[in-house]
């Protein structure tokens, strides 16, 4: 039960770091638009290379807290994220929530790799996973959001987006979210 709310603690932590983290925007403004999870995910700015998954046993099994060793399924999703390798960074993050379901974080970056992959119901599932752990967090919203964004679902994008904007109304991500939902609302089009 505190590991729990430990962790709940350190990922409220982080989301309010990245919101605040002006860098993390410009990784991935070339490919896709800005979400939480993105930026999550670019936080670290190593490359990766595609790689098998490591044999034996995950370094995520090690009592430490998930995300203190750069080889753990929850970084290399990241890094697999971060190198558009979706479906690896899938892998990494499932196996992650198999050893780690409490893990709101784990469920968050599996969720933003089932919208890259359009796994859509996946990703639907995701994120429900998330929100049971740490309830609707803005991060969960904004993702959410853009997720409807990319099916083209503009009601029930602008509706989660703008629960994320009560919020916190000063979230960038969530404006840039908004604005990116009012360009594809003018262009009749989803996101790609």
């Amino acid at each position: 039960m505190r590991s729990g709310q430990i962790r709940a603690l350190v990922f409220a932590a982080a989301s309010l770091w990245l919101t605040g983290c002006a860098g993390t925007a410009n990784l991935f403004a070339a490919k896709t638009p800005q979400t939480d999870a993105s930026a999550a995910l670019a936080a670290d700015t190593e490359t990766a290379e595609a790689a098998p998954l490591p044999l034996g046993p995950s370094a995520a099994a090690e009592p430490q807290l998930l995300g203190s060793d750069p080889n753990d399924d929850l970084n290399l999703g990241k890094k697999q994220y971060r190198a558009n390798n979706f479906g690896l960074a899938e892998r990494y993050f499932r196996r992650a929530a198999e050893l780690h379901p409490r893990d709101a974080e784990v469920w968050l970056g599996l969720g933003a790799c089932y919208d890259q992959l359009r796994r859509f119901d996946l990703a639907d599932r995701a994120y429900r996973e998330a929100t049971r752990i740490v309830g609707p967090t803005v991060a969960i919203l904004n993702d959410q959001g853009y997720s409807y964004l990319l099916r083209g679902d503009y009601k029930r994008a602008r509706a989660t987006l703008l629960q994320a904007q009560r919020k916190e109304p000063d979230n960038q991500f969530v404006a840039n979210n908004l604005q990116l939902l009012q360009a594809s609302i003018g262009q009749g089009k989803a996101v790609e």
